[in-house]
């Protein structure tokens, strides 16, 4: 398969400062609410060398005082950690990527492609692919400002009557971006429909820079279709990673040849369902539970009674409660 050039072991990112290469073509995407370091700690299990990232970090709660806590992780990450920011000021988006850069982002990712009504509308996300003027200015500005590599997430354009991917992706490449990722979808449609990847390839054949695909990778099939669709140097996994922290390391091993992990079964899904638990209880106190929630109900799949199981974690009134749950499951499956 030599849709990511296989020739070419790693992605060179040259920043200004040392060069960042990109040994694994497998990144994980940003997920509000999802990708906080417990996460990524699962995730680094099967792809200890893959580009993960940072929730979305506002540029103007850092200006407050606040999401200081996501940088503040970074000095823990034992392997290659992006943050993506989103703003609509240059100057504090600035600002945010130099804390980041002193922090020890490996590089620096501007969002340009949350769906979310609240963001986009304040011009943040995906609202700066309606300012073109303004998007180029954010990136050049950022890159300016920092050392390292400056990447852009994005779509493929507001709504689909008016995107040209083409000519907008060429214009963040022309402001400074040394990296694209792009998922195949317009604002206007957010998750749904299906990705465009032949629109994907088109912006892959007319940049310079890297290019990433983005949006329905939920497989190793999937991502060998992708990259042979698009051409595009790597993928970025979303959703389907979500209670699947395995899926990046499968599909690097399966892109480099490699023999590809087993997927956990209904145990060790339950297994890792509970160590998540209590790390995020030991993290953030009974709020971890709320948040273990939506990872549970994801992961515990696969056997008789899961529905019914799930069903009881999502009304687990604490910690302990969802934690004997999840015992007296696996002493069934033993």
């Amino acid at each position: 398969m030599n849709a990511i050039n296989q020739a070419a072991p790693e992605l060179t990112l040259p920043g200004k400062g040392k060069a960042r290469a990109l040994r694994c073509r497998v990144l994980q995407s940003p997920l509000a609410g999802v990708s906080d370091q417990i996460f990524r700690s699962l995730v680094r299990r099967w792809a200890p060398d893959a580009l993960l990232f940072t929730e979305m970090v506002n540029a103007t709660s850092l200006e407050l005082g606040h999401g200081l806590q996501k940088l503040d992780e970074l000095a823990n990450e034992p392997g290659p950690i992006g943050v993506q920011l989103f703003d609509h000021r240059p100057e504090a988006m600035a600002d945010a990527a130099q804390r980041a850069e002193a922090a020890g982002a490996f590089l620096i990712d501007i969002n340009m492609g949350c769906p979310v009504r609240k963001i986009a509308r304040k011009g943040g996300g995906s609202g700066l692919i309606r300012d073109p003027k303004l998007a180029a200015k954010i990136v050049s500005t950022v890159a300016a400002a920092v050392k390292i590599p400056v990447t852009v997430k994005t779509r493929l354009g507001w709504s689909n009557s008016d995107a040209r991917p083409v000519s907008w992706c060429r214009l963040l490449e022309d402001a400074g971006s040394q990296l694209l990722t792009l998922h195949g979808r317009t604002r206007e449609q957010g998750f749904k429909g299906s990705a465009d990847w032949p629109a994907i390839a088109a912006v892959k054949k007319a940049l310079q820079i890297p290019v990433i695909a983005n949006g329905d990778v939920y497989s190793c099939s999937d991502a060998m279709r992708c990259l042979k669709i698009t051409g595009a140097d790597g993928v970025m996994v979303g959703r389907g990673s979500m209670g699947s922290p395995w899926l990046v390391g499968q599909i690097d091993a399966a892109l480099s040849g490699l023999p590809v992990p087993a997927t956990p079964g209904p145990a060790e899904r339950l297994m890792l369902a509970r160590e998540q638990l209590k790390a995020l209880v030991q993290a953030k106190g009974d709020h971890g539970l709320l948040i273990a929630r939506k990872h549970m109900g994801w992961t515990c799949t696969g056997f008789a009674d899961a529905a019914k199981l799930r069903h009881a974690l999502m009304r687990a009134p604490s910690p302990t409660d969802a934690m004997a749950l999840l015992d007296h499951q696996l002493k069934l499956l033993s």
